[in-house]
């Protein structure tokens, strides 16, 4: 391995994620991070552009499920390595799948597959700022600005400063009350939880045998017992790694916030505003999308008249909405999913529902 490659960071692009609250839209087939819901592509193949500076970033690392190999590849072609989960078992055991792949001195940036970020360059900025502190062992989270009192999402707290940009992390504190979530963002000393972070692979192996014993076992029992397959779709001439599914399935089911983050030390956070959004609901797809005078975002065949705040989107049939105010619209090929904008996380009522009277057919 030459010098300047073992310079650069290796990410980890984790695309297990099911999305389920953006159901019709998002399913077991084609989920979130498959879609293009902002109008520049899927958000895998978003992602996988943030980190593509050759400079900078080593070839990426993807983590997904068995089923998704060739959305995978077909979104990124030229895959150099491809870790396909025999089945899902959160954060902490897939990083720990990749972080056993990668060198044990790479620098890991371990990003979701799923999230929107408007300024990339900004990103990548922040992540050259925290460089230094990843090489010296410790763990750094990202922490994303505020942009009003969100109480879906979990909240990192501020401690002292470690250099310009660059805290350490006090505690990582999960959805709070609106009350909270103003007095947080007034406060300036808390930060949205991304999901994303820069660490040593070393250090993170290390941090899950001292916390997550169980994890780190299975995770190595899992790729010491690995079948590699030369892959050649999409003009890719990488590997695909299928981890031993029984010593998988043996790991708890645990996210590294859980299992590390919560418990090691030298965690530090780097604040970004950068254009964040988890695009974790209609809601939230509603907030980044485009809009019209009246607020109405309508993506596909749709009109909005006399209408104000409403997402509207149609993947066929033409949507007519009439006098209404701050719905969500989606209508598929075969199902219409009606609810008022800001109830839209009840949207998983519906899978649920779906579920339990066995139409996995929809889902």
């Amino acid at each position: 391995m030459s010098a300047r490659h073992s310079s650069r960071i290796t990410p980890i692009i984790l695309s297990g994620g099911a999305g389920t609250r953006l159901w019709p839209l998002s399913r077991a087939g084609r989920p979130k991070q498959m879609l293009d819901l902002t109008g520049g592509g899927s958000m895998l193949a978003l992602t996988a552009k943030r980190v593509a500076e050759g400079d900078l970033f080593a070839a990426p690392i993807i983590v997904a499920g068995a089923d998704q190999a060739e959305a995978v590849a077909a979104e990124v072609p030229g895959l150099a390595q491809l870790i396909l989960e025999p089945a899902p078992r959160n954060t902490a055991p897939a990083i720990a799948l990749a972080a056993l792949a990668a060198d044990p001195e790479a620098v890991l940036l371990v990003l979701p597959s799923d999230q929107l970020i408007r300024d990339a360059e900004g990103f990548r900025d922040g992540v050259r700022r925290a460089l230094a502190f990843a090489r010296e062992g410790w763990i750094v989270t990202f922490g994303m600005k505020p942009e009003r009192p969100e109480t879906g999402y979990g909240y990192i707290e501020r401690g002292e400063p470690l250099a310009e940009g660059v805290f350490a992390a006090a505690r990582f504190v999960e959805k709070p009350d609106a009350a909270t979530a103003e007095a947080w963002v007034a406060g300036g000393r808390h930060d949205w939880n991304g999901g994303i972070f820069l660490m040593r692979s070393g250090t993170y192996l290390d941090a899950l045998d001292a916390h997550a014993p169980a994890i780190a076992k299975a995770a190595r029992a899992a790729m010491a017992g690995a079948r590699r397959d030369p892959s050649t779709s999409s003009g890719g001439t990488g590997v695909r790694i299928h981890p031993a599914a029984a010593a998988f399935k043996a790991s708890p089911a645990q996210s590294i916030d859980y299992a590390v983050m919560e418990k090691a030390e030298r965690i530090a956070v780097a604040p970004l505003s950068v254009g964040w959004s988890d695009i974790g609901s209609f809601e939230a797809l509603h907030i980044v999308a485009d809009k019209d005078g009246e607020g109405n975002v309508v993506v596909g065949p749709g009109l909005a008249i006399d209408a104000r705040g409403n997402l509207i989107r149609s993947d066929g049939p033409l949507v007519a909405a009439i006098g209404v105010e701050d719905l969500v619209i989606v209508a598929t090929h075969d199902a219409v999913l009606v609810v008022p904008r800001r109830q839209s996380q009840r949207v998983r009522e519906a899978v649920a529902a779906l579920k339990a009277t066995g139409r996995d057919d929809l889902l």
